[in-house]
């Protein structure tokens, strides 16, 4: 019995380090480069759909894995630069976006064709990101690479190359290790609240439990939270919101913090105490994978909004739709009520996201999750370079319930270390 849970145990997410949180690893390069098999030599496994075939690799393939000592990275395997045809081009297009979301960059250069211009120019995008890059020269089993054609492409493309063989895993302790010494300077500890307080404080969080909430498990900014106060040794006492008042009365002291979903912000800011500093899980997020300050901005732009202007909500992930969903119902209604004016929305999910947001006079997003924050920033760069103001959720609903500058206190200098 015990070995037959363990088995399930093994798939459950709550065990699992969600891959919003991993180091993104990208493997770009031609077809027929190699890439599938080289994602396989890494993780020990057959993840990715090998073939002799161009272009076998067609949507982005992620993979998650632990590359210790870094720990849980996703390594992700893209389709070929040199893919053509109209299908080719849209699956170029999935491959340079995963730009967007990449920390460390794998171009595998094919060592019985040699360096070409498209390798040359992935790792010239690559490098225009800031983004860290090694190569990967692959099938040297099947052409004998001497030492100074390594020392020619690694002095071409300016990056360290390691020469390996996917098919016999030659090499690829040694690609490892590189990734590593390159990953290290670029694995943050960045905190999601835990910055803002100090070993045995007291946190208060507030968790409705509604519809729209999963069965059976908390949702994931809220699981991070928990584990992020228990890790730094803070205390967290989780309630719901009609039992909030009695739980304050019954701690005996006054929590340090309380954090609330934001839907039930106003609700919460009655109840608690202007002497108790109070936020949300989404304003953490926004902070912790974003620009607090930018999506502050993005919310005192909604008294700018006029009849007929565009607004975009970005979710990023595709949860079934309630009939009071937040994004999609709930904010739209909050926002023509306090600006009276007759606002179009716009609606995106999960991995899309438009790339021209000059016709939107606003862009909501959600807390952002299920992103990487490399991800994130991305987005908020585009709506900066758009001049288009962007908020998102848990900001935008303190701004319209007037409490804004409250739920926002914690964060300003001067206070962080009261």
């Amino acid at each position: 019995m015990i070995k037959e849970w363990k088995g399930k145990w093994k798939n459950v997410s709550l065990l699992k380090t969600p891959r919003s949180e991993r180091l993104h690893i990208a493997i770009f390069g031609r077809r027929n480069a190699g890439k599938s098999s080289l994602i396989n030599a890494i993780t020990g496994q057959e993840i990715a759909t090998v073939s002799s075939i161009k272009g076998t690799t067609t949507d982005p393939v992620y993979k998650s894995m632990e590359l210790l000592p870094i720990g849980p990275v996703v390594l992700i395997d893209t389709a070929g630069l040199d893919d053509s045809g109209e299908l080719g081009e849209l699956r170029k297009k999935k491959t340079l976006d995963v730009l967007n979301r990449t920390e460390l960059a794998i171009v595998v250069i094919d060592a019985t064709e040699g360096l070409t211009d498209f390798e040359r120019d992935i790792v010239d995008q690559i490098q225009k990101k800031g983004i860290p890059v090694v190569g990967a020269i692959n099938k040297t089993d099947l052409a004998k690479v001497p030492f100074k054609e390594v020392s020619g492409i690694e002095s071409q493309l300016k990056i360290s190359c390691i020469p390996v063989s996917a098919s016999n895993c030659q090499g690829i302790e040694e690609l490892k290790k590189a990734l590593i010494s390159t990953a290290r300077p670029i694995k943050k500890e960045k905190k999601i609240v835990a910055d803002l307080l100090k070993p045995e404080d007291m946190v208060v969080l507030v968790v409705p439990i509604d519809e729209s909430a999963p069965k059976g498990r908390l949702i994931l900014p809220q699981q991070q939270v928990i584990r992020e106060l228990l890790d730094h040794g803070i205390t967290a006492v989780v309630t719901r919101e009609f039992t909030l008042s009695q739980t304050l009365k019954n701690l005996g002291q006054k929590p340090q913090l309380v954090i609330t979903d934001s839907q039930v912000f106003k609700q919460v800011s009655k109840l608690v105490p202007q002497d108790i500093p109070l936020t949300s899980f989404s304003i953490l997020f926004a902070r912790y994978k974003g620009d607090l300050d930018e999506m502050i901005k993005g919310a005192y732009s909604v008294q700018n909004l006029k009849d007929g202007d565009m607004v975009l909500v970005a979710e990023a992930c595709t949860h079934h739709r309630q009939d009071e969903d937040i994004g999609r119902v709930k904010i739209p209604r909050w926002i023509r009520e306090k600006t009276g004016k007759d606002i179009i929305f716009e609606f995106t999910s999960g991995g899309d996201f438009p790339e021209k947001l000059d016709k939107y006079a606003l862009v909501i997003h959600c807390g952002a999750c299920m992103l990487n924050p490399k991800a994130m920033e991305h987005r908020i760069e585009r709506a900066v370079e758009s001049k288009v103001p962007m908020v998102n959720y848990g900001v935008l609903i303190a701004y319209l319930q007037g409490i804004l500058d409250r739920v926002t206190e914690i964060f300003r200098e001067g206070n962080k270390d009261e």
